[in-house]
Parts: structure tokens; sequence; C-alpha cells
């Protein structure tokens, strides 16, 4: 069966800082599709992370590019396999230089927590129990 993917294009500033914060993030790098221009992190199977030079980025679209500093354009959600990997994922965004969210959604059957990158674009991790999707 054909898995369809998702790639997010995200424009960054300094490509190699980009680099460097997702693999301490746990995640690898494709060097097939990185370059001085772009980099390609492997989040899952079906979901990569494609990091862009703001220049290269521009090339894609003729609309100015949000800073993600100041203008919230997108919230990039993941699934985790555990509560302690939400935090687990949160706090080592934050030690590779991210910021973590205040906001902490604990529902009992939901929990979930967010960090912004380095370049402002906001990440959520969120664990939900499966007995609660199964029912």
């Amino acid at each position: 069966m054909y898995q369809q993917m998702i790639f997010v294009n995200l424009p960054v500033n300094d490509l190699d800082a980009s680099k460097k914060f997702f693999t301490e993030l746990g995640y690898s790098i494709n060097a097939q599709f990185t370059d001085e221009n772009a980099a390609s992190v492997v989040i899952s199977d079906t979901i990569v992370a494609m990091m862009l030079t703001k220049p290269f980025y521009s090339t894609f679209t003729n609309k100015e590019i949000a800073d993600a500093t100041k203008t919230n354009e997108v919230a990039i959600c993941l699934s985790a396999e555990s509560r302690e990997k939400v935090d687990e994922l949160v706090e080592k965004a934050v030690a590779a230089g991210g910021t973590a969210s205040e906001q902490v959604q604990d529902h009992g059957f939901m929990y979930g927590r967010g960090f912004d990158d380095l370049d402002g674009h906001h990440w959520e991790v969120v664990w939900m129990d499966p007995s609660a999707i199964e029912g």
C-alpha cells in the first residue's frame, strides 16, 4: 500500500544551526537531499522537514516570508508514544536552544507540550491514550 508522505518546508536563518538543532533532537539528515541551500530532516518514514535558507525558500513563493518569531504561520504537531516521550522531546529542544511553550495541555487521555525552534517555528508534541482513540 502506498504511504503518503508529508514534506514540511520551513525557511531558516542559519542552515547549519538548524541541522545541529534537529540532530540534537534525535532526527537524522538525509544527505541525498541536503546541500548549501537545504537540509532534509528525517522525522519518520513518512515525515520530512525541509529546512531551506530564506533566499532558496523565496524561490518557491511570491509571498513575503513570515518572521516566525513574530507571527505564527503554522503549528506543526508530532505524535509521541508516551507522556514521557513528549517531555523528553521538548526538553531536548530546549537544551538544543529552542524555547518551550508555557502552555501544557493535560486532558488525562491526551497530553501535549510545545516548543519553538531556532527560527521561531512552533512544534507541538502530543500523546494520546490508545484506548481513547479506539473507543
